[in-house]
């Protein structure tokens, strides 16, 4: 959750009242908000031992999905509306003398489709900005950023001095030499290349240079003098710069997202046309696509909703007339009124800054909150049951304390890992078809999801290295894999593996963890001289890099008890039996990679095939 702070005074004066500490937490949490510290106490200790102190803040956590808070001035606006002390406002565009045809215009160039190809703006009027309302409008922009824009992957905003420029407004794609201007900050003018390198050392700057770094054009706009405004996602001008003495401001948006892109304009401009000279007022400006379709932007029109007061009733155990669930949603910022054919049906109009209400059962759950959540009935469910675990669940549970009671450890690694990890270092090759990658990882150490346990295990040895020996450790979790028979290509498998680290292999020791858990699924090992039963387990001699050479075994299940007519020998593996594991001597070079320094013996294996046999079991009382 996107935590925003806030000047407590500034809050104060805007609510209209002042709160104890206390009082504006239990504010906030009926709200749907969190207060997260207030910084009064830090300022007055500071303040008394002469240190350099900020006036004193009120740090509140806000849902993901609520976009107009992430500033005071949403945040003042949504509680005045809450409490009572102000109505809803109404957003609305206001066309320049002379109507539509008046509309300062901005085209989009076809070769912008090659880097970001969506464009929007918007203009605010007489806008009269003070040292706060200034920088609350910086750190709105950043948040934002942050946030839905996903550090401007997807969408950028920029915001200009409109009196510096003329219009019409151009949105271009040049090549990188080709594009030169005074970049914010500086006071001499760059190419695009050489910005790239500039910024490279500044650590603002530098995490968003990768976007376009290697984009045969850059993303560029300029007005109809050439001067240019911005160069998104990176930088803006400084002739255009806003600052305090700026009265018309000029926003673009560009992104690759057409429904983020329309959010964070409408956000923006929203937010701060309370500081027009006619409050809660927008500019459009008529943009021409590079098909040479046009529309106005941006559109702040308020979405149609319906709600019934029947379903808001049964999802909270209230017994709520239309009239009064409207009266509940006025005070979240909705527009609502009951409708005159159906009396059971409320009209919402949904604010442009409530991009949130997607569903009727979003202005159930508004309506909740106004409500208040401590004040829904408690009732009973009109039906019981009772819970019980997944088979797959309780069959873990059961390994878990079979290997526990053995006297070894369990440990919890993470699921991810690195690609190294989880291929070179067990001497495996990757196919391209096993494991799933992550498309942005943040750091090189969870590039994937794991496809087996044992280097979570080596690592988890690694790291205790000093532990007495010998170090015995177990997991029982899951592992996933790719599998395109799947909706959702990938499918996760529960596995238990251990490994034992000591001066001597302790080959003998992991093959007596596996007979134990076996024992425990009453499953039998099929030998060499009962090689024609009817179900069971066996081990093999196999070849697997990850293992020492000759000390290595693959492990066998017969589930199905019509496959044995006319067995062959153990040595041929039999039609239907199930691979379900190895276990072995790890390779020296295996050890090396993790830098053990003492001899392992692992075991791993699939818990799915013994999932029916629990059912069954767990159906009969056995477990």
């Amino acid at each position: 959750m996107p935590t925003v702070a806030v000047d407590k005074a500034h809050l104060w004066e805007r609510l209209g009242q002042k709160y104890t500490t206390e009082e504006f937490d239990q504010l906030c949490f009926d709200y749907g908000l969190e207060l997260d510290e207030d910084t009064t106490d830090e300022v007055q200790e500071a303040i008394r031992k002469g240190l350099p102190a900020e006036r004193p803040q009120l740090k509140i956590e806000v849902p993901a999905n609520r976009y107009d808070l992430l500033c005071i001035e949403g945040i003042a606006r949504a509680l005045r509306v809450f409490l009572g002390k102000s109505e809803a406002p109404l957003y609305k565009l206001v066309y320049p003398p002379g109507g539509e045809s008046a509309l300062l215009t901005a085209s989009i160039s076809p070769e912008t489709s090659k880097i970001r190809p969506l464009f929007a703006c918007a203009i605010l009027r007489n806008v009269n900005f003070t040292p706060r309302s200034y920088a609350s409008f910086m750190d709105l922009q950043d948040k934002l950023h942050q946030n839905i824009c996903r550090r401007r992957q997807l969408v950028a905003v920029g915001t200009h001095d409109l009196d510096t420029l003329t219009a019409p407004f151009r949105y271009e794609a040049r090549a990188p030499k080709d594009i030169q201007f005074i970049p914010l900050g500086k006071d001499k003018s760059y190419t695009a290349e050489e910005l790239m390198t500039v910024y490279e050392s500044e650590k603002h700057l530098a995490k968003y240079l990768p976007i376009i770094r290697d984009s045969p054009v850059y993303p560029i706009i300029y007005d109809a003098q050439d001067r240019v405004l911005s160069m998104p996602p990176i930088i803006n001008s400084e002739h255009s710069k806003i600052t305090l003495d700026t009265r018309n401001v000029f926003i673009d948006v560009t992104a690759t997202d057409q429904t983020k892109l329309d959010i964070v304009v409408n956000i923006v401009s929203t937010m701060f046309s309370e500081y027009c000279e006619e409050p809660y007022t927008i500019e459009p400006v008529k943009v021409v696509s590079a098909n040479g379709q046009s529309h106005i932007s941006p559109n702040i029109s308020n979405q149609k909703r319906t709600a019934r007061a029947s379903y808001v009733n049964s999802c909270t155990g209230l017994s709520l007339t239309s009239s009064e669930v409207s009266a509940l949603l006025q005070r979240m910022s909705l527009h609502a009124s009951v409708s005159p054919t159906n009396l059971d049906e409320i009209l919402v109009d949904v604010p442009p800054i409530r991009p949130d209400i997607l569903h009727e059962c979003d202005i159930m759950e508004d309506a909740a909150i106004a409500y208040g959540f401590n004040n829904l009935p408690d009732k009973f469910p009109s039906t019981n049951t009772v819970a019980q675990p997944l088979a797959i669940s309780k069959l873990s549970d059961v390994v878990r304390l079979e290997w526990a009671l053995a006297g070894w450890v369990e440990v919890l690694p993470l699921i991810l890992c690195s690609h190294e990890e989880n291929f070179e270092w067990l001497n495996h090759r990757d196919d391209g078809k096993t494991a799933v990658k992550i498309a942005n990882p943040k750091t090189l150490e969870f590039q994937v999801v794991r496809t087996s346990l044992i280097p979570g295990l080596l690592k988890t040895i690694r790291e205790n290295r000093s532990h007495a020996l010998p170090i015995k450790i177990f997991e029982t979790s899951d592992v996933v894999f790719k599998d395109v028979s799947r909706e959702r290509q990938a499918r996760n498998e529960r596995h238990a593996a251990a490994v034992w680290c000591n001066k001597s292999a302790g080959f003998e020791i992991v093959h007596g963890m596996l007979d134990r858990v076996m024992k425990m699924l009453d499953i039998p090992r099929i030998g060499s001289k009962d090689d024609k039963s009817r179900t069971g387990y066996y081990i093999r001699e196999a070849s697997d890099d990850m293992f020492f050479p000759g000390r290595a075994a693959t492990i066998y299940y017969r589930p199905d008890p019509s496959n044995c007519t006319g067995l062959p020998s153990v040595d041929e593996a039999v039609k239907g039996d199930v691979q379900i594991g190895q276990l072995g001597i790890l390779h020296p070079l295996v050890l090396e990679k993790f830098e053990i320094g003492f001899p392992c013996s692992a075991l791993e294996f699939t818990l799915e095939p013994f999932k029916k046999r629990m059912q069954k079991a767990w159906t009969n009382e056995e477990y």
